[in-house]
């Protein structure tokens, strides 16, 4: 059985459709066409804003006229994460799906659920004629994965919705009602290329089979960060031994744990057996610190070739402490929420780039401002501590809970109506486009939905079926239940 032959049809072909698309953040053409063909096939009203987001509008069934205007609203791209012994190229091939058991996975490479099954039950309402519904808008946004482009510069008018219902959420029986603010703080370390010294031996260094995740939403899970546990292990050896670096790359995203990371590093060659010996015991010790957690996780040292320059000894040391010794994970708990992580931070990617240079991508979170200031200045004073050049992102607003939320109400009772259990009201710690489609639409009323997903932002995503015939029930069953309000 494929994805499109699964119930309810409407969606699931949708959501066939979609993942046939490529579509990375910053690169949206090709989905943004398929919308708008989608639009011209099925009659839809469709516009565009400068920005590259897309509306379309569906009339109210007759009778329900005055309804208020409801918005769908999901996001164009999916985070392009894939293992390393995968070939897959995100900007021209499609997602290869499959059903496992009560599960759609993607062989090898992140599904794209997040957020392509929000976007396929926006376009599956636009199309069921058997629905009852007030006027309904469906917004389709560009790069929220990287910086919320589109909810940033949303053109104005483009919505005209009084409730809006952000369809990307990922746990089935729960609606949120507000989430996290977050920045980006990213720290340059300039080098200067020396030789690599005679009578020196390099080796390569390397993690994988981590579970990686959500920095917003798998932050709390205790994961290792594979950048810290290369660079770990690199300050350690430099505690016994003289090192040179010559390179160190891992992670790829701001908003995903690191799953891979690997450092070439040298070291003298009367020391070489010794580095094996304590890579071995370094191993057991990882395992043996994650080993309810992380059960693939895979360490392994070789030798490589010699290279001709190194990271100077100076700037290879700053970067090995400074990595070491940087904040990552939970950083406070709310007060407010049981259970809700309130300020974090996620030590993202280390990359060699042009003009001898290393970036260090970090991403904070928080649902208090203030909080979300403070750690995106102690991750700037951290790097600026190691001698380097620290910028911050604009960031994004949090969104704060509103529990006199009519929407809110609306859905839970169509929740319970459906399925006879009480749905759990929550804030989230990731970052939805909530708080920027408040500042711009400030009488908006919003909750957010969806079904239940595990591993986004990872090859190990995973959409859970039952959920989504639950999910399609309850936006249609809200969709109603406003239409009669």
């Amino acid at each position: 059985m494929e994805i499109k032959d699964l119930k309810p049809a409407l969606i699931w072909q949708c959501f066939d459709e979609i993942t046939k698309v490529p579509r990375p953040s910053c690169h949206e053409e090709q989905i943004r066409q398929y919308l708008l063909d989608f639009a011209k096939k099925h009659n839809i009203e469709v516009e565009t804003d400068k920005c590259g987001n897309v509306v379309m509008r569906k009339p109210a069934t007759k009778g329900h006229e005055n309804a208020p205007t409801v918005v769908l609203q999901s996001h164009m791209d999916m985070v392009c994460e894939k293992n390393s012994d995968v070939e897959h190229d995100f900007m021209k091939d499609p997602i290869n799906t499959y059903i496992d058991g009560d599960w759609v996975k993607a062989k090898g490479t992140t599904l794209g659920a997040d957020n392509g099954i929000g976007m396929a039950a926006a376009l599956a309402v636009m199309i069921d004629n058997n629905l009852v519904h007030g006027p309904v808008e469906a917004l389709f946004t560009i790069n929220e994965e990287i910086g919320l482009e589109g909810a940033q510069n949303l053109g104005e008018g483009m919505l005209k919705g009084q409730m809006l219902l952000n369809l990307d959420s990922e746990d089935d029986g729960e609606i949120f009602v507000g989430c996290a603010g977050g920045i980006d703080t990213t720290a340059i370390f300039s080098y200067k290329k020396s030789l690599s010294p005679e009578n020196f031996v390099f080796l390569k260094v390397n993690v994988s089979g981590l579970l990686g995740g959500h920095s917003g939403s798998d932050i709390n899970a205790g994961r290792a960060n594979a950048n810290k546990v290369v660079a770990r292990f690199i300050w350690e050896c430099s505690q016994k031994w003289d090192i040179e670096v010559s390179e160190f790359n891992g992670g790829n995203l701001r908003n995903a744990i690191p799953r891979e990371a690997e450092a070439v590093f040298g070291v003298h060659s009367d020391h070489e057996k010794e580095v094996m010996k304590h890579l071995h015991r370094y191993r057991d010790e990882i395992i043996n610190e994650y080993k309810s957690v992380e059960p693939s996780i895979n360490l392994t040292i070789e030798k490589t070739e010699k290279p001709e320059y190194c990271i100077d000894s100076e700037t290879s040391l700053r970067l090995v402490r400074a990595l070491y010794s940087a904040p990552h994970g939970v950083y406070s708990m709310s007060t407010e929420l049981e259970g809700l992580v309130e300020t974090s931070t996620n030590l993202a990617a280390v990359k060699m780039i042009e003009n001898d240079q290393i970036k260090v991508t970090t991403s904070q979170r928080s649902s208090v401002e203030s909080r979300k200031k403070d750690i995106a200045g102690q991750v700037e004073a951290h790097f600026q501590l190691a001698g380097a050049k620290v910028e911050h992102s604009d960031g994004y607003p949090g969104w704060a809970p509103n529990m006199e939320s009519p929407i809110m109400k609306i859905s839970a009772d169509a929740y319970e109506e459906l399925f006879n259990v009480k749905p759990a009201i929550k804030a989230i710690h990731a970052g939805l486009e909530c708080g920027l489609f408040l500042a711009k639409y400030p009488n908006l009323d919003m909750v957010s939905f969806g079904p239940t997903m595990t591993g986004v932002h990872s090859p190990d995503e995973q959409l859970l079926i039952p959920t989504v015939d639950k999910f399609w029930k309850h936006l249609c069953r809200v969709l109603e239940k406003v239409a009669e309000a």
